[in-house]
């Protein structure tokens, strides 16, 4: 196969951070080379510099064998390389077609030509099997379509190359399949693929090569047929990963969490939960499994103060908090990782300092008579941001400068730091590499043999299996079972998340 892209010896450096220490990479044509890495490992910075986002301090790199200097996106587009960012670059009020069309406007008579743009949108989308009408909008259409857009969008740019960052990290697992099914299309027809991730059964799955790099330098290029998981884990971090999590049975004590007859509605006024009833016992991890959008974000956001219920009870060791606001809720012993980190976990523009006492600020040690002790609150971040393996400069960086998965590891460093009974976690492992996941599994696990309930609603039925001593099915706003995790299958649970059992509580 022809080598269509290679960088050689590229360098870059941060105030404080070597982001990328002489890395070689190359990718062929019509290829799926996965990059793979932790947080902080450099990925990220590396495709930046690909895409134009970023000048590299020193290195070359070389389009089709000729050197090119890419000074901004616009140069990488026009050398033919798409990026499609963990972040999707969407404007939700607009159609598909003014997306794709957005800073490449085409003119007939000299007014936008929306009709040729959508028919040439439609052309695109069903050459490579991604089905998306150019007439919706946005806001209307699920994550996993608004990807299509961005994919449709480089190809209407003509791109060659395309850089999926993290691609499936807001993704269902049939989303995930449709994806696969997607990118084998694009290279069956001459598009080469840099597939940015850290989880390792999809590279094994889907890449014709892959590339790990460990803190800004390539440590080796592998193929999928001479590795496996526990040694692309080694080669990530440094050292053996344990991918199993190891703990001990449960031994459930006092019921912590009680939700009765439980209704709630979405933003469109519909009702995402429909009359769920469950409880979480002290010392014992309840998982929440199904697929997005069958009523969990709503379910939690009601548990957690976020969103107000129609009906129904909530009891917090015995205290009813049905529709309390977040803080006496947090005061009566609730911590919750929130599914949406950026948005209902962390205030971007604050340090990482004050993002670590967001529940606790006007608390002792950091708040004493309305006055913030600075030295309190300095101690505190240098103690969690070395304890959870924060990668940051300092802990007074802006927030928003952290990588998505050191983001994760303030607001799980801020939750699980502090003494409660109930701990709710939406999603914990989103966008996270396998050592920090690793980590992060153990945590959980430890707070629930210190006697703490603990409430796991998870996208990733592996994570449910290994973690969760029992399984409750959501399904279109109901609980249609609750299982042991050691008298069920990810099959069985596969099955009732489609909808394949009735409900118990109609």
């Amino acid at each position: 196969m022809d080598t269509v892209l290679e960088v050689k010896g590229i360098t870059k450096q941060f105030p404080g951070v070597l982001a990328n220490d002489h890395v070689n990479f190359d990718l062929k044509k019509g290829e799926i080379h996965a990059l793979l890495g932790e947080n902080g490992a450099g990925k990220t910075t590396l495709m930046n510099i690909l895409y134009g986002l970023y000048r590299p301090d020193s290195g070359e790199i070389l389009i089709k064998g000729k050197p090119v200097v890419m000074n901004s996106p616009k140069d990488a587009i026009a050398a033919g390389i798409g990026m499609v960012h963990q972040h999707f670059m969407l404007i939700p009020v607009f159609t598909v077609t003014e997306n794709i069309m957005l800073g490449d406007e085409s003119l007939k008579n000299g007014v936008l030509d929306r009709r040729g743009v959508s028919a040439k949108v439609l052309e695109l989308s069903q050459k490579y099997g991604l089905e998306i009408d150019p007439e919706s909008h946005v806001e209307d259409i699920p994550v996993g379509v608004q990807q299509r857009v961005e994919i449709v969008k480089t190809l209407y740019r003509k791109a060659e190359i395309l850089i999926l960052d993290e691609p499936t990290a807001v993704l269902t697992p049939q989303e995930v399949e449709d994806l696969f099914r997607i990118m084998h299309e694009l290279t069956s027809q001459g598009v080469s693929i840099i597939f940015i991730t850290h989880k390792l059964k999809e590279v094994l799955a889907i890449a014709d090569r892959i590339t790990v790099m460990r803190a800004g330098k390539v440590v080796g290029t592998v193929t999928p047929q001479e590795t496996d998981e526990p040694h692309l884990a080694a080669m990530m971090v440094g050292r053996e990963v344990i991918l199993n999590v190891e703990k001990e049975p449960a031994k459930p004590a006092e019921e912590i969490l009680v939700v009765n007859d439980l209704h709630v509605r979405d933003q469109r006024g519909l009702e995402a939960v429909r009359g769920v009833s469950f409880t979480v016992r002290a010392g014992e991890i309840l998982g929440i499994a199904g697929v997005q959008g069958n009523g969990q974000t709503e379910l939690v956001e009601a548990l957690t103060g976020l969103r107000h219920s129609i009906s129904g009870h909530v009891m917090l060791i015995g205290k009813d908090i049905t529709n309390n606001p977040p803080r006496p809720i947090i005061e009566t012993g609730l911590s919750h990782i929130p599914e949406d980190r950026q948005r209902h976990g962390l205030v971007l523009s604050y340090p990482v300092a004050d993002n670590l006492i967001l529940c606790t600020y006007y608390l002792p040690p950091f708040g004493v008579n309305t006055v913030m002790q600075n030295k309190a609150i300095d101690e505190n971040a240098r103690k969690l941001v070395a304890d959870f393996d924060i990668r940051t400069p300092s802990p007074y960086v802006p927030t928003s400068n952290l990588s998505g998965g050191n983001q994760q590891k303030v607001i799980v460093a801020r939750e699980l730091s502090r003494p409660v009974k109930l701990l709710i976690a939406n999603q914990p492992t989103r966008g996270l590499d396998v050592g920090s996941i690793e980590y992060i599994h153990r945590q959980i696990v430890n707070m629930r043999d210190k006697g703490v309930a603990v409430l796991l609603v998870s996208a990733e039925l592996d994570e449910i299996m290994s973690l969760a001593d029992r399984v409750a099915v959501m399904y279109q706003g109901k609980i249609v079972d609750i299982v042991d995790t050691d008298k069920t299958t990810k099959s069985e649970l596969g099955l009732k998340m489609a909808g394949a059992v009735a409900a118990v509580n109609q």
